[in-house]
């Protein structure tokens, strides 16, 4: 193995093992991807079109101004900040809270990361394995490297992938 490769695997491995972390940060933050989607599908067809995303926007802000003027004030805004909050801590204790008390310990969250940080490190490894036997080769590793350096600009600094993604291993 190369030096380039030993270099980026010591630094790929940490950031895989991190990811749980940096995402268990941002729970109760924005909205559950099927929520998002069933609030934008307005018609209820299935597909969501430019004009019920724009619906769906002005209706999320014509539900947080209460009182009707218009605008949003530090008090409605920190309503609507409140309810996401409290949403957000309902759907962790739904997944994390195994024994049903109502409360979270240290244990039960460790659980919930391992899950993630192994469903995460199994993803990127599917994505890594090119013909799926289950084992990677050199190929694939340097495939999956060429893959994210090209989406960070040819590792010339240019950018976080232009959009198209994070990470190598969403080939």
């Amino acid at each position: 193995m190369s030096m380039m490769k030993a270099g980026a695997l010591a630094l790929m491995i940490p950031l895989a093992l991190a990811a749980p972390a940096v995402a268990q940060q941002g729970e109760g933050r924005g909205m559950d991807p099927q929520m998002m989607f069933s609030e934008m599908d307005l018609d209820g067809d299935g597909a969501v079109t430019l004009e019920e995303m724009q619906g769906a926007r002005a209706g999320r802000f014509a539900q947080a101004d209460t009182d009707g003027d218009g605008t949003l004030t530090r008090d409605e805004l920190l309503a609507g900040a409140m309810t996401r909050a409290e949403a957000g801590v309902d759907r962790l204790l739904e997944r994390a809270d195994s024994d049903g008390d109502g409360a979270l310990s240290a244990a039960e969250l460790e659980e919930m990361a391992d899950g993630r940080r192994q469903a995460r490190m199994e993803r990127m490894f599917e994505r890594v394995d090119a013909n799926g036997d289950g084992s990677l080769t050199e190929a694939e590793l340097d495939a999956a490297m060429a893959r994210m350096m090209e989406r960070r600009g040819g590792g010339h600094g240019g950018g976080h992938g232009e959009g198209r993604g994070h990470g190598f291993w969403r080939g």
